[in-house]
């Protein structure tokens, strides 16, 4: 689901076609020979698929079956055109590899939309397809406060019977890019506690509820779209992408992930071992008595609070205690999801909503960026407002920004 990080000049495409060469790459000057020679030396363009890419390549026919099409590196056959033609590699489609060694972007032949298959290897027993489709099941999506993923497709592997894949929406790393407005972190707070409530209201613990498993549908701000590998340029693989402002154009964040995530039969205890994802900081992990699953998850998302917003931005104060209480060292008096959530709608309340569009300043800024990007920012404000003055609508900041005293 993550996108490996390219140069914004890295030219690939995501490949709707088997042709070799994507017609952006044809452009002359389409990248800068200085910016090329760059990519060249950052990027090793492998001539050999890894053992990994060649698993993909080996179920490119029953993909195609299941009306998902690979990118051309992963067609039976393959040769690198790059070798045969006086181009850069950097302007081929099939010298792009893998974003991770079990996620791929294909084509859905249905509607040629661009998809995420993950192969899900058993090599440790998870419950991960069973409670990503049911947390994405048809009940559980019509419910607005549902963050989760959703499954679109779901088979098992032909070759080895115990892998599976699922095939999900691309998604793009929630800051990517950076947040820009205070209202946006709001924002951003308030969708991702009302996820972890939902979850938890249906009795799912996510286990690993941290910045890797946080994901966005980016369409609002990414409208033209981008590209699945090389995630700072467009659908071409060329143009640098230039996002909207997500203060403007919110966008609804996504957990994903569900390999370390467990669901509890209504009336078990709810203390277990042995449960956990990547964030080593809650205090019960040191024990070794049984500790609550789900407050496993208010403390580790109280952390991505922490550790992604409050410790890097100013302006921020009014995290302070939400976070000092989702990380209570003792998981007995730390809240659950639902106390957790009042207890934010309440500090939510008391936010004065015209603070939704104040630049969000880094900690570590310098006078001279500070100068910069206050410049910046004032500009881009003037511009928004211009906007709706010559277009007739009236707008108060409580409406254009976030309606949170709601």
């Amino acid at each position: 689901m993550a996108s490996k990080s390219l140069p914004p000049s890295a030219a690939s495409n995501p490949g709707s076609s088997s042709s070799a060469v994507p017609s952006s790459s044809k452009r002359p000057g389409s990248i800068p020979h200085d910016l090329a020679v760059e990519i060249r030396e950052w990027y090793q363009f492998q001539t050999v698929l890894s053992n990994h890419e060649a698993a993909w390549r080996d179920r490119y026919s029953f993909l195609l079956s299941r009306g998902y099409k690979l990118r051309y590196r992963y067609e039976p056959g393959w040769s690198p055109s790059w070798l045969n033609l006086d181009i850069d590699p950097a302007y081929c489609d099939d010298a792009i590899d893998t974003v991770l060694p079990m996620v791929l972007d294909a084509k859905r032949l249905s509607d040629g939309a661009t998809v995420c298959i993950k192969r899900i290897d058993p090599k440790e027993i998870t419950d991960e397809v069973k409670i990503a489709k049911y947390l994405s099941s048809v009940e559980l999506s019509r419910d607005p406060k549902n963050h989760c993923v959703t499954i679109w497709d779901h088979f098992k592997d032909p070759i080895i019977p115990k892998v599976e894949f699922i095939v999900m929406p691309p998604l793009r790393r929630y800051a990517d890019p950076e947040f820009g407005a205070v209202g946006e972190v709001v924002d951003f707070v308030t969708q991702l506690i009302e996820g972890m409530e939902f979850m938890h209201k249906h009795l799912v613990a996510h286990g690993d509820l941290t910045t890797q498993n946080i994901m966005m549908d980016a369409r609002p701000i990414l409208p033209s779209g981008w590209h699945f590998v090389a995630h700072n340029c467009t659908l071409d693989g060329v143009t640098p992408v230039s996002p909207l402002a997500r203060i403007d154009y919110p966008v609804r964040y996504i957990i994903i992930d569900f390999d370390c995530s467990v669901r509890l039969s209504p009336g078990q205890p709810h203390l277990i071992t042995n449960f956990g994802g990547r964030d080593g900081d809650p205090p019960e992990y040191k024990s070794r008595d049984p500790y609550d699953p789900f407050k496993i998850d208010v403390f580790t998302l109280g952390n991505v609070f922490f550790k992604d917003f409050y410790k890097i931005y100013e302006g921020l104060d009014f995290l302070a205690g939400m976070i000092d209480i989702m990380k209570t060292p003792n998981f007995r008096q730390r809240p659950d999801a639902e106390t957790a959530m009042k207890y934010w709608l309440n500090v939510r309340s008391h936010i004065d909503v015209g603070r939704a569009r104040w630049r969000l300043q880094k900690r570590n800024e310098t006078l001279g960026e500070r100068v910069v990007y206050g410049a910046v920012a004032f500009a881009r404000e003037g511009v928004h407002r211009m906007k709706h003055m010559l277009s007739g609508e009236v707008r108060s900041d409580s409406k254009a920004c976030m309606t949170w005293s709601n």
